[in-house]
């Protein structure tokens, strides 16, 4: 699918999150997430601090009970008192599967994130695969009613609300009528848009995230040609979840991201990397500033950029590796895409050849446009993962770098990991304290293994499908 849009990001309306304004002229603002548990709050104040000095115009935390609503309150609090600048730092309450629990946390911070899959029911449990248009309806006005408790909750407390779609965890009505597709990702969207709209509710940003760049890309534009065609503009947050780490996860995020800066479509970012909060925001600071004047930093002499014969030329006179990476990336995503190529060709004469042709081959392999080597799809983590990420995903590689081509899911909880990893060919899942459940596809094929068993475990699933 290929959405034609004529956008300009001036006409979204603005969205205040606390002092801050998201949408039309203003700023793209760039945001991160913490990796602490929320009731350690004295690590949490710590990373936060941390974060915004690095340039965090929002942070966001998990809050998966009312223990969590307690404890951001808190650090709210104790970051409001611990330095002029925190109180412009709005906080983010990041919540599934308890409405209850965003009743609660939208009276303490400035910000709610809902995810539509997950706000009135627990989880995908596909006990109904067929909706009659009665029943489908009658589930609608259940939202409705639902959702209108916390728009009202909202209003009185002056927070806004992120509607956060996620690939992989898409409501039974939506799969039942939908499946996984950009058209369901974006009706499920859509459903609490109207609500909020009908409810004269303005202060709202809207994201719907992919692995998978190309649904990503493909999925935003169709949901800002939805709103235009019912006459809305709303503030969009941008991010390719579960990027992974490292280089690959770094080009990634640039791939995705960085298409649809290139439309003009954005107002606020997020590069979800496996790594410390605070390492995501130079990266979605550069690309911010790269597509934040077209003129002067795009389009230099010293920049060319052309397609020929489906394949895509890109050369600038980048010095620093770590930028010319993601100025690739973000560039030549789109074109690909948009125009059918299947060669990059990359040049830089400060870089040499190998590197080049790596990077390219990195970038074709982000764009889902022809695959290289292992993929990995990894959570960034927050306060829910149950184990050490960043150590298990250097395992989980140490083990299975030399299976080209092979896509691998490391999830550090099930928010969003089996769904997430909807694509991948095999998936390392956080099932408990100590315990890890291994996917094959979207089937759990081995649940609550110990976690010192499991890099071993999955290896010889992979082997023993080999042969």
């Amino acid at each position: 699918m290929n959405i034609q849009l004529t956008y300009d990001r001036r006409t979204t309306s603005t969205t205040l999150v606390g002092g801050l304004e998201i949408g039309s002229e203003h700023p793209v603002r760039i945001q991160t997430m913490a990796n602490t548990s929320t009731n350690d709050i004295e690590g949490s104040v710590a990373q936060a601090k941390r974060c915004m000095d690095a340039g965090a115009e929002l942070v966001r935390f998990t809050t998966q009970g009312l223990r969590e609503v307690e404890s951001l309150g808190q650090i709210h609090q104790r970051l409001i008192a611990l330095s002029p600048h925190c109180p412009n730092t709005p906080l983010v309450a990041d919540v599934h599967f308890q409405s209850d629990v965003a009743d609660a946390a939208a009276k303490v911070v400035e910000k709610v994130r809902i995810n539509p899959g997950n706000y009135i029911d627990p989880a995908r449990k596909f006990k109904q695969i067929d909706y009659t248009d009665e029943e489908y309806q009658a589930e609608l006005e259940r939202l409705r009613n639902r959702f209108i408790q916390l728009l009202n909750i909202c209003k009185k407390h002056k927070t806004a609300i992120r509607l956060g779609v996620n690939h992989g965890s898409l409501s039974d009505r939506i799969m039942s009528r939908y499946g996984d597709t950009p058209e369901g990702m974006v009706e499920s969207c859509m459903e609490f848009l109207r609500v909020a709209v009908a409810e004269d509710f303005k202060d709202i940003v809207l994201s719907i995230k992919a692995s998978n760049t190309r649904v990503m890309v493909t999925t935003v534009r169709l949901l800002v040609w939805q709103m235009q065609e019912e006459g809305m503009a709303f503030p969009l947050h941008l991010g390719v979840t579960e990027a992974g780490e490292g280089e690959d996860g770094r080009v990634k995020s640039a791939v995705g991201i960085g298409a649809l800066l290139a439309d003009g479509i954005g107002d606020t970012i997020r590069v979800s990397l496996s790594e410390a909060p605070e390492k995501e925001l130079p990266v979605a600071r550069a690309l911010v500033d790269y597509f934040a004047d077209k003129q002067s930093i795009r389009y230099t002499k010293d920049t060319l950029v052309r397609v020929e014969e489906k394949t895509v030329y890109y050369s600038n006179a980048d010095t620093d590796w770590a930028m010319y990476q993601l100025h690739a990336a973000a560039e030549c995503g789109r074109l690909l895409w948009d125009y059918h190529c299947d060669e990059l060709v990359l040049r830089n004469d400060n870089f040499a050849s190998d590197d080049l042709e790596r990077l390219s081959k990195d970038i074709l392999q982000a764009a889902r446009v022809r695959m290289y080597k292992t993929e990995y799809i990894s959570c960034p983590g927050c306060g829910r993962t149950l184990f050490d990420l960043e150590q298990t995903i250097a395992q989980v590689k140490a083990a299975t770098s030399h299976l080209q081509g092979l896509k691998i899911g490391i999830m550090g909880c099930i928010v969003n990991g089996p769904g997430e990893m909807a694509d991948a060919d095999y998936g390392y899942v956080g099932a408990g304290r100590g315990k890890v459940s291994l996917y094959k596809g979207k089937e759990c094929v081995l649940k609550n293994i110990p976690q010192e068993e499991a890099v071993e475990q999955l290896l010889s699933l992979i082997e023993c499908d080999k042969q």
